[in-house]
């Protein structure tokens, strides 16, 4: 099986280029296409997978991730839905558990660095001045409703531990992190939604 992923930023790349192997744990291959942001993503994916149904050999699966940012959940993944459909693809959604698709569109919730929070073990392991009781606050209970951004707070917890005093540099930290993380462990309701997805894809 191979996976084309489509992702917003390099900093996503980043990070999948090192946690999908953990997840696929296989001799599957896989190549990622980053774009420059969200909304240049979002203006050419419909074009982007057009071109992709034409030839997308039966055992290729195309995957995108898009941070959910402070959209609404439901509009945004109906827009991916409906430029795959308008390609002439089938995504997993619409397949709805009943034969083959080809394409799988996911968001991290509210931003990647929501999975990050969603595994302190491998945050203290990158960065060892990062406290371990991080997890233990309300306000990071749960990685996939952190107020305010969860860029933004990782960049605040960096900061506070004496990292990055100029600003959190995203490929570095992506990448980083992603080392050290335990995908069956991550807390982020939206990593795990995605790793599901993503097993699928090679059932």
């Amino acid at each position: 099986m191979h996976v084309e992923f489509f992702v917003e930023e390099p900093s996503a790349e980043a990070a999948l280029s090192i946690l999908i192997p953990k997840i696929l744990k296989g001799k599957h291959t896989f190549r990622f296409h980053p774009f420059q942001g969200k909304a240049d993503l979002l203006k050419n994916l419909p074009s982007r997978l057009k071109g992709y149904s034409s030839w997308l050999p039966h055992d290729w699966k195309i995957v995108v991730l898009i941070d959910q940012d402070n959209q609404n959940r439901l509009a945004l993944k109906g827009r991916l839905e409906e430029s795959t459909k308008k390609a002439g693809l089938r995504t997993k959604t619409s397949a709805k558990g009943k034969g083959t698709f080809q394409v799988l569109n996911r968001l991290a919730v509210e931003e990647l660095e929501a999975w990050f929070f969603g595994d302190v073990l491998a945050l203290k392991a990158a960065y060892p001045r990062i406290p371990a009781t991080l997890a233990k606050k309300a306000k990071y209970s749960n990685p996939d409703s952190i107020a305010g951004g969860t860029w933004e707070a990782l960049d605040r917890e960096l900061k506070k531990a004496g990292y990055y005093p100029t600003g959190m540099p995203k490929i570095e930290v992506s990448r980083n992190v992603s080392l050290h993380m335990d995908v069956g462990r991550n807390r982020s309701h939206s990593f795990q939604v995605f790793m599901s997805g993503l097993k699928a894809c090679i059932a």
